[in-house]
């Protein structure tokens, strides 16, 4: 099975895998991102997307799977907000260069190699000053099992990601157990990485 249609399938249920509420981090610390254009990463079903457009951001999001897509449209439509939504393969997706004011990424599951890639596109297409929001699982979260798989090189710590994201400047980074209630496949206490980092000017 590949990827995308491994999310496919996931997203295929009618309802919400991960649930239809926003990420609690971005939820708190929506405040700081940086208007107006903003690019959410691997979105999913939509409820972080949805969200941000409620907030009043112009949203563009971007996911492999066309079923988690045609259901975020569907949640779009029923909160009548409009976003841009992308269906496409991140790991040769082209973000662009200084092209985005604040870039979302919510528990994006991608190998280390693939991640390094991704986040070192993220530099490149923030514009200066823009922000980057990031709330991932770190290696601890393999033994406690409430999410985010069984692949290890899917999580993070501090240090890879600081080392990934080489160019933008740390207001907050930090890791934490909290608990993480999103839907079926995000239930529990989690081992999560919390950053916000800003691109300098």
């Amino acid at each position: 099975m590949t990827f995308d249609s491994m999310w496919d399938t996931r997203f295929s249920n009618s309802e919400y895998a991960y649930g239809t509420q926003a990420n609690d981090f971005l939820k708190q610390h929506v405040s700081s991102l940086k208007a107006n254009k903003v690019l959410t990463l691997a979105e999913g079903e939509g409820r972080n997307a949805v969200f941000l457009a409620q907030q009043g951001f112009e949203v563009c999001a971007v996911d492999a799977s066309i079923k988690g897509l045609e259901k975020a449209a569907r949640l779009a439509d029923k909160h009548k907000v409009n976003i841009e939504f992308i269906h496409a393969d991140l790991t040769n997706f082209d973000l662009g260069e200084n092209k985005w004011d604040s870039i979302i990424s919510i528990f994006v599951p991608f190998s280390q190699a693939h991640r390094r890639l991704l986040h070192a596109n993220v530099v490149k297409s923030l514009k200066p000053n823009g922000v980057f929001l990031l709330e991932a699982y770190t290696p601890e979260q393999i033994h406690l099992g409430t999410g985010g798989g069984k692949d290890i090189s899917t999580m993070i710590t501090t240090t890879q990601l600081k080392n990934e994201l080489a160019g933008l400047d740390f207001t907050l980074l930090q890791s934490l157990k909290r608990t993480v209630i999103e839907g079926t496949f995000h239930t529990g206490e989690a081992a999560v990485i919390q950053a916000i980092a800003r691109k300098s000017l």
